[in-house]
């Protein structure tokens, strides 16, 4: 049964103002209304320095919170009571009082090409040497830097209807974009994908594909409301990945890159980083299993919650088994300890550094 939030019936939910962002907040505000049809939302739309500062590559600006900070000083002051992100923009270590209460289901996580409508070619080995891909991703650069060293890759800002008029402008310099296949089809246009980019040749971000709301920790009712929007194989796969990236001490300065599996009885976490130019990388693959007798107080009968007050890579689940988010945790913390006493540790610091003066 959910729980009875009846008491709040109107709330204020934060946005960006893209047509994505806003494409994302009215889904999970239809998907609470499935389960709270009394309820009445306002979206709150504002502007965020990713937004604001496009003359610089997101890597270069220096911030991690590009495109949350803003919403979350709105949620610190209670302007909005929670805020819809895209999951992949959401730092690993969120501000004080603030959680993640709500991860939905992961649309196709993967990376996907697009390319210049009046061109011939299909995929990116149709491609002329030389042609320019746009993309504003290190991660994305580095793995197909490697891959078609034949082609040049350049940075591109704007949302994602501003990168795609950039592409199609018979004067631009752009033969194709790499973009995330789930914002593609959340704005209506999957027929312009010529490519999809399977793990082994670009694995994708940590948490792409995936919406997360976030609250302040201290808002049971708000919380309580959101946990039924929970999406358990995504919350773990999501766990594991943020786990893997804050113990690498990861962000948009540096290409990391996963694919996650949830297993029947485990987690399944494979994960990289890659020099800038591609040419140097570590890899691995991580399995941990689910332990049934793993409870917060040590106690082994199903089914366990956490206690309030506890979140995994500031996800906050409290109706899913203790257990299963414990093993998603240690899945990315396991595999980022096994990279970095590899050196990735070493890569990473360099790949920051080349950023920097690049």
């Amino acid at each position: 049964m959910p729980a009875d939030t009846s008491a709040k019936v109107t709330m204020k939910v934060g946005s960006r103002k893209s047509q994505l962002a806003l494409v994302q907040t009215r889904y999970v505000i239809s998907e609470i209304k499935k389960i709270f049809p009394e309820h009445q939302f306002e979206v709150v739309e504002m502007s965020t320095l990713g937004d604001n500062v496009l003359d610089k590559a997101l890597s270069k600006i220096g911030e991690k919170s590009l495109f949350t900070k803003e919403l979350e000083v709105a949620l610190e002051k209670g302007e909005v009571d929670f805020v819809v992100h895209s999951m992949k923009d959401l730092p690993t270590t969120l501000p004080p009082g603030m959680v993640i209460g709500a991860v939905l289901e992961r649309e196709d996580p993967r990376d996907a090409v697009i390319i210049k409508s009046s061109s011939t070619s299909k995929c990116l080995d149709d491609l002329p040497n030389g042609s320019v891909i746009g993309t504003s991703s290190l991660r994305r650069a580095a793995q197909l830097k490697f891959a078609y060293p034949n082609l040049e890759f350049q940075d591109v800002r704007g949302n994602l209807n501003t990168r795609i008029r950039k592409l199609d402008d018979p004067t631009g310099p752009y033969s194709a974009l790499i973009l995330a296949v789930a914002g593609v089809a959340r704005l209506g246009w999957s027929d312009r994908i010529s490519q999809y980019l399977e793990g082994d040749l670009c694995m994708h971000a940590v948490g792409q594909g995936a919406l997360a709301v976030e609250c302040r920790d201290e808002d049971m009712e708000t919380l309580a409301m959101l946990a039924n929007l929970h999406h358990r194989d995504t919350v773990l796969a999501t766990i594991a990945e943020r786990s893997f990236m804050k113990t690498l001490e990861g962000g948009c300065s540096v290409p990391v890159g996963v694919n996650t599996k949830v297993l029947d009885n485990g987690v399944s976490l494979h994960g990289g980083v890659w020099s800038i130019d591609g040419q140097t990388s570590l890899k691995a693959k991580k399995i941990v299993n689910f332990v049934n007798d793993d409870d917060l107080d040590g106690e082994p009968s199903p089914p366990k919650r956490c206690k309030s007050k506890v979140n995994f890579a500031a996800v906050f689940a409290e109706l899913l088994p203790h257990s299963e988010l414990i093993a998603a945790e240690k899945c990315g913390r396991y595999l980022a300890t096994e990279l970095i006493g590899r050196g990735a540790d070493k890569i990473l610091k360099e790949a920051k550094e080349a950023n920097e003066v690049k």
